[in-house]
């Protein structure tokens, strides 16, 4: 029988933890754009020393929030208040379930009084489409997917192009594209520049230490729009470097943002179930993965909540959000907190070492970026007892070491050494591991951002702030 929603998938596996981790995806594929344009360590290199030009178009949803009910409709979706969210304006939206776990979040822009459009990863569009199917608010969405991993040459068209200028050397650019000084546009806030002849919206953001600005427009504009970018920085001699998607997925490491933590979606009852059944057999939740060292038979042992990744200190709480109840009971106790975590050099050359050995190796270790599910949990452990997950990998060629981003226990003090366990204690379905053995890798706890850049020059955040 034919399995023809998530339900029915997990139930299928025995449990979601099973359905997870044996889960036939494959390696994570950013879409259509190319895997380097120079190299990914020049790649890296230029976002801190010169510029970069992220194309952003292919790898996010897009959905477009409008009617007289949009702003009171996500503002009950969201744990985020909309008092001050003026047009023009944008906000990192997180969505939580009844018990308060993390489904996602977007970034969300607001275009009219009552039109925003939000940008992001598959779990946070779904969950915002499932509640407008079963709520009463007068809302219309229109949902763009992101592009297919895999088109197999079928011809690729989204609604909206999407490319973020950054670096050092970005202001030059934005000045030659604009045709004289572009508005002084605060930290995520929205203006209007030009790029040549088109008129394009501005957002002031950041994702690689330096703020830059990411731009975007009719998808029909995308080849224009591009050209003019990188015909303007010649022209001011600025070295911009195209971005390939090796190199792109690593700029979180110095930025510190968790992109992929698991939607707290699997388990509870009632609307959770409902929600279940609405969601599809072939949805980013029925074919994700979890991949590492951390196994748990229950499910909720993978979830986080906001007060974990940073996101505490910009909760509504006068709103009347999904969750309120739950986070409500969570604000005064301990939680883990969200870090870096700098590899040991030696540990790491043994692991690379082994594929050069006779035996079974240890997890091979991929090069800027060794993820290889759609969720990472590795164990960080600490006298033999674990105290947190490493969540999220990748080399930096920036800071000439490994990174991951996770969290740890509220006990554990920046610059504590723990072990991350690397590899999986047992054989799973994933077509995206090979036969291997666990390694232990020393980390070391460290800030985040572990950027110095990103840590001293981005706005008050999500970033530089560790919560409420």
């Amino acid at each position: 029988m034919t399995e023809n929603n998530l339900s029915a998938v997990i139930n299928a596996h025995g449990n979601a933890v099973n359905m997870l981790r044996n889960s036939k995806i494959g390696m994570y594929v950013y879409p259509v754009v190319a895997p380097e344009f120079s190299n990914w360590r020049n790649e890296q290199v230029a976002w801190r020393e010169s510029a970069v030009l992220f194309d952003q178009t292919h790898h996010m949803d897009e959905l477009i929030v409008e009617g007289p009910d949009a702003a009171a409709f996500l503002e009950h979706v969201g744990i985020n208040s909309f008092a001050n969210f003026n047009l023009n304006r944008a906000k990192h939206f997180v969505p939580v379930t009844p018990a308060g776990h993390v489904i996602g979040d977007m970034i969300i822009f607001r275009e009219r009084e009552d039109k925003f459009v939000l940008v992001g990863r598959a779990p946070t569009a779904n969950w915002v489409r499932f509640q407008q199917a079963i709520g009463k608010f007068k809302v219309r969405l229109i949902h763009d997917p992101r592009s297919d991993s895999r088109p197999d040459g079928k011809a690729i068209y989204r609604t909206h192009y999407r490319f973020q200028i950054q670096g050092p050397d970005a202001d030059k650019i934005f000045e030659k594209i604009n045709g004289g000084p572009v508005p002084e546009v605060k930290f995520f806030h929205v203006d209007w520049i030009n790029i040549g002849s088109r008129r394009v919206q501005a957002l002031r953001h950041g994702m690689a230490g330096a703020p830059g600005l990411e731009v975007w427009g009719p998808y029909a504009d995308k080849h224009y729009v591009q050209s003019t970018i990188l015909q303007a920085a010649r022209d001011v001699g600025v070295d911009l470097h195209l971005v390939g998607s090796r190199a792109y997925s690593t700029n979180t490491l110095e930025s510190g943002w968790i992109p992929s933590p698991l939607p707290g979606i699997y388990s509870g009852g009632g609307m959770m179930q409902e929600y279940r059944d609405w969601l599809g057999a072939d949805s980013y939740e029925a074919v994700g993965s979890i991949g590492g060292s951390y196994v748990s038979d229950n499910i909720e042992d993978y979830y986080v909540n906001p007060f974990e990744l940073g996101y505490g200190f910009y909760i509504g709480w006068k709103s009347d959000f999904i969750g309120k109840d739950a986070l409500l009971k969570m604000k005064d106790q301990k939680h883990r907190n969200k870090v870096t975590l700098e590899w040991n050099r030696d540990d790491l050359l043994k692991v690379v070492a082994s594929s050069f050995e006779e035996g079974t190796p240890f997890k091979w270790i991929d090069f800027p970026q060794p993820n290889y599910a759609s969720t990472n949990a590795d164990m960080l452990m600490s006298n033999e007892r674990m105290v947190g997950m490493s969540m999220f990998n990748g080399y930096s060629f920036n800071e000439r070491c490994m990174l991951s981003l996770g969290v740890v226990d509220a006990d554990v003090q920046i610059g504590d050494q723990l072990t991350l366990i690397w590899g999986e204690p047992e054989t799973t379905g994933k077509t995206s591991t090979e036969p291997h053995k666990q390694a232990e890798i020393r980390v070391r706890v460290s800030p985040t951002p572990y950027a110095r850049e990103a840590r001293e020059s981005y706005a008050q955040s999500w970033r530089t702030k560790s919560g409420a």
